[in-house]
């Protein structure tokens, strides 16, 4: 029988499928495993998460049992791919069935961001609203802006969907132009890209040429009171930079569900007026974890029965 480990608590429907597979360990504590917990276990099939970090140390102590990773999630950037796949290890992903819960958070950091809803919420909860008034707390407006897109894959698409029918119009930098059922303007120069930016979604897969790719140089490039949003992944930004924009107004507002370190992130975000913060929700809906937990059990399924990995990225 299949030994199979989960490393994080998983969706109910999730469980009760898992169990089901082979001789399942559940992680009923859902506290995340340490180097130890990854060297010490028998499994065959490990179904990780974001919060696992697999990097070449984890991996090379992997018991020589283990030949499937089944990531949660469609990111992997927290996974050594090369030093798995040295070592024999496939490993797969969850694309596609967490695209619409993300592209709404990322929705919902531009308004947050943009309406200052972080302030208006804590002036509320403080007690200190003392009423309306014509200038309390003005935001900006999303009918009219430009919504710049860093990558329009899946979400990024999804996300340029719900901000055209907020009236905004939209560009985007990539690789190459995408055919799309969507009017926006794909900007090939990166350096034109930009200035362009009234908004700034950032929805790039982390890589060597990618981390870091919001830093001084190009907070600079964006217009003066820009707002930026990240659902991708925390190490895209230079914290620095970013915080220094921020504190000086020069980028007017950030909504971020993603940080370096988390759940560590810098304190200076959460010391600044002009945060919109979240804890890594953007695809926390009971409907997509759940269809996420089955997509990874897809991959196990398939790999138990010798199929080929349609969702296989090593």
């Amino acid at each position: 029988m299949t030994k199979l480990a989960l490393t994080r608590r998983l969706p109910a429907d999730v469980e009760a499928r898992a169990v089901k597979l082979g001789d399942t360990h559940l992680n009923h504590s859902d506290v995340p495993w340490s180097v130890e917990d990854f060297r010490s276990s028998d499994a065959e099939i490990i179904v990780c998460t974001v919060s696992d970090r697999l990097d070449a140390q984890v991996i090379g102590a992997l018991g020589g049992q283990v030949r499937l990773l089944a990531n949660f999630g469609v990111g992997v950037s927290h996974i050594d791919l090369d030093a798995a796949n040295d070592r024999g290890i496939a490993v797969t992903n969850t694309p596609d069935v967490l695209t619409d819960a993300t592209a709404e958070i990322a929705m919902l950091l531009i308004l947050g961001a943009a309406r200052r809803a972080s302030e208006g919420e804590a002036l509320v909860r403080s007690g200190r609203w003392q009423g309306w008034a014509p200038t309390a707390l003005l935001g900006t407006a999303l009918a009219g802006k430009t919504l710049g897109i860093f990558g329009m894959g899946r979400i990024g698409s999804a996300t340029a969907v719900r901000a055209i029918s907020f009236g905004m119009s939209v560009i985007y930098h990539g690789r190459a132009p995408r055919s799309l059922p969507f009017s926006a303007e794909f900007v090939a120069d990166v350096e034109a890209f930009w200035p362009r930016c009234d908004f700034l979604s950032i929805h790039a897969a982390l890589t060597d040429a990618t981390r870091g790719v919001i830093n001084a140089e190009t907070i600079n490039r964006l217009p003066q009171g820009a707002i930026f949003v990240n659902t991708a992944r925390g190490e895209l930004v230079d914290d620095d930079a970013l915080i220094a924009a921020l504190e000086c107004r020069r980028i007017a507002a950030a909504g971020l569900d993603v940080f370096t370190g988390e759940p560590h992130l810098d304190p200076r975000y959460v010391a600044l007026a002009n945060t919109f913060l979240l804890p890594h929700l953007g695809s926390a809906t009971v409907e997509t974890r759940t269809a996420m937990g089955m997509r990874a059990l897809e991959n196990v399924e398939a790999f138990i029965a010798g199929r080929p990995l349609a969702d296989r990225v090593a």
